[in-house]
């Protein structure tokens, strides 16, 4: 019953859409195929999602069958799109042919060749997008840099960079060697400090342990320093005793401090230069509809609104919620969490668009309020879709600057 739904939306979706394949060719072979590989994706996802091992949390394999399924359903919901917009032209023809002419009978107008080529090309857009982010896309890695300045930034810290990364999901990947590639790009930055906000795995801790030699090689000269995602609670999987949920988390903070990682926990330390320093605050998950485990009142305890604050939030939602407007003044905070959704169209000074943007204010890159900064970084990793398209994986510089 739980799939009555979906499969009744699947097939009148399907059978809409294949009026297009029908009206471009009246090959026999062409539509038998498209009947044939419609009835397969949704067997296969179907057959997937009911034998899957919550208590394995979703594999590599999982992924791609979901990310097939995308593949060639998201086409098609264009299709209908075309499909409709035509039957709605062809509604009014024939009422005004009715109207217009007493003795004739009221009758559709036969779809036009041309609609259908066009709404075919349109829908291979995706349909090309789509498989082109599963296979390089995901690791199309990009680095983005800012200058930010501050009025009340040390002068010491005057051209301090930090790379900031995200969201590496450890447990969707699958090419050593543009993991490698990723890290590389990483430490070819330079900066003074690296900062990781959140989601190293996607439920377990032995999900990294595979590539925890890897990430050990991040350098910086002040160090790499991380905080917890949503996902490193292991919320997301089935657990038969508590207790072993419990130990996953110890392990997988103990696998960074190993890393070299020092994962700060609704606490924070200094990073001094010269006469100056700068407050790093870490702050435990906290999301609007998600764990809320973070404490900025004890991650920030001793500190006063003079002080300079860097702030690690998993979750942006935390800085639209409260970071934003506190008293205490947290000129920087850096965020992950959205992935952008992997899915989104960004040309600089054009457009900027993705999904996501209709459940977070804040999804990707940097936001200004209240003379507070936020930068939402889009991820390095994957999860769900084991692709990108349009938001790559993101590498991020922020130079801090003392403004004059």
């Amino acid at each position: 019953m739980r799939w009555f739904l979906f499969i009744v939306f699947y097939i009148l979706v399907d059978l809409y859409a294949f009026q297009a394949f029908r009206t471009f060719s009246k090959g026999l072979l062409i539509n038998a195929l498209y009947i044939i590989v419609s009835l397969a994706v949704l067997a296969v996802l179907i057959y997937t999602l009911s034998t899957m091992d919550r208590s394995e949390g979703i594999t590599t394999k999982e992924m791609y069958v979901f990310g097939w399924f995308l593949v060639f359903f998201v086409p098609k919901l264009l299709l209908v799109l075309f499909m409709c917009g035509e039957d709605v032209v062809r509604f009014f023809i024939a009422v005004f042919s009715r109207m217009f002419n007493s003795q004739s009978s009221f009758h559709f107008p036969s779809r036009r060749k041309f609609v259908s080529a066009l709404a075919l090309g349109v829908a291979a857009i995706p349909f090309v997008s789509l498989i082109y982010g599963m296979y390089k896309g995901k690791y199309r890695y990009r680095v983005l840099s800012y200058d930010l300045e501050f009025e009340d930034l040390p002068e010491a810290f005057d051209g301090y960079t930090i790379t900031q990364i995200s969201d590496v999901h450890s447990g969707s990947f699958d090419d050593e060697e543009k993991i490698a590639y990723g890290v590389d790009l990483i430490n070819k930055q330079q900066s003074d400090v690296i900062l990781f906000t959140g989601d190293l795995v996607n439920n377990f801790a032995k999900e990294v342990e595979g590539w925890t030699s890897l990430f050990s090689t991040l350098k910086a000269k002040d160090g790499v320093y991380s905080v917890l995602g949503n996902h490193d609670y292991g919320d997301y999987a089935n657990w038969e005793f508590q207790n072993a949920k419990a130990q996953n988390l110890e392990s997988l903070k103990d696998l960074q401090r190993k890393m070299g990682w020092h994962l700060l926990l609704n606490e924070h330390v200094w990073l001094e230069k010269g006469s100056g320093r700068i407050a790093l605050i870490g702050v435990e998950n906290w999301g609007a509809g998600f764990k809320q485990a973070g404490d900025i009142d004890k991650a920030s305890e001793g500190l006063t609104e003079r002080d300079f604050k860097v702030l690690m939030s998993h979750d942006p939602s935390y800085w639209a919620e409260r970071l934003k407007k506190d008293p205490k003044n947290y000129q920087l905070t850096l965020s992950g969490h959205t992935h952008g959704m992997q899915f989104g169209i960004e040309i600089p000074g054009f457009i900027r668009w993705s999904p996501v943007q209709y459940r977070y204010e804040n999804w990707a890159g940097i936001y200004k309020e209240n003379n507070r900064i936020l930068n939402v970084n889009r991820g390095f990793g994957y999860l769900g879709y084991p692709g990108r398209v349009g938001i790559w994986p993101e590498v991020t510089v922020i130079k801090l600057k003392k403004k004059i």
